[in-house]
């Protein structure tokens, strides 16, 4: 990571690791309990589109692009109203996402467990789209937050350059991507256990780790990043 700490609180490698760990979590919940689908991103469902076209299967076909337009609507939000947040200078983007997040969170684990999945389904697919678009970089690295294959290539590609190159700042940063998927990993752990004893509930540990994420954000905004509310995060 960079040296310094001219980093925003949004930024920094605590509250990324906080968020992909709920990312693991939501995977876990949507396969285990939701209709065995990942929704974290949308490479598994725009292959699954391409192989129903192939099929013929028109009516699948159309179907997977209920939750590939929910991602792409997210994101186009996440673009749209940071821009009104932003001048009305009263808390970041970034916190009220994640304040977003808690509701939809929230709300979902009162779903019965007969509710259809899909309801489930394009909801988390629609904070997810919001989430990745809005943190990109976690103290000067890029990163996602809802799914690892960047980080698993990233990893790699780091730890075989510093013992190739004999430096360690490459190992040290490969081993800050290997940080994020052991969160991920654990959050899909602590998802798969939840979901045997809370059924639908379990959606509430990504809720609890979510809340950590939002006071963390808001003490910020409120305290040492009062004066900071325009300025734009790294990546963007």
């Amino acid at each position: 990571m960079e040296s310094g700490q001219d980093f925003l609180e949004c930024e920094r490698g605590r509250v990324f690791c906080l968020l992909m760990m709920s990312g693991g979590l939501f995977g876990a919940f949507t396969y285990l309990l939701r209709g065995n689908v990942f929704c974290n991103a949308q490479t598994g469902n725009i292959v699954l589109m391409g192989m129903a076209l192939g099929e013929g299967n028109w009516r699948q076909a159309a179907y997977l692009l209920i939750p590939i337009t929910a991602y792409g609507f997210g994101a186009a939000i996440s673009e749209i109203l940071p821009i009104s947040v932003k001048k009305a200078g009263l808390l970041r983007w970034d916190t009220l996402l994640i304040g977003f997040e808690i509701l939809v969170t929230f709300l979902l684990g009162f779903l019965p467990e007969s509710a259809p999945c899909q309801i489930s389904q394009v909801a988390i697919n629609f904070i997810c789209s919001m989430q990745y678009n809005t943190f990109r970089q976690a103290e000067g690295i890029p990163m996602a937050t809802t799914f690892c294959t960047n980080h698993v290539r990233q990893f790699g590609i780091h730890i075989a350059k510093g013992i190739r190159k004999k430096d360690v700042s490459y190992i040290t940063r490969g081993m800050q991507h290997g940080k994020m998927l052991f969160m991920f990993v654990a959050g899909a752990v602590a998802g798969t256990v939840l979901g045997k004893y809370f059924l639908g509930k379990a959606i509430w540990g990504a809720t609890f780790l979510l809340l950590i994420v939002f006071i963390d954000l808001l003490h910020a905004d409120l305290t040492k990043e009062k004066g900071m509310l325009e300025r734009i995060p790294r990546g963007h």
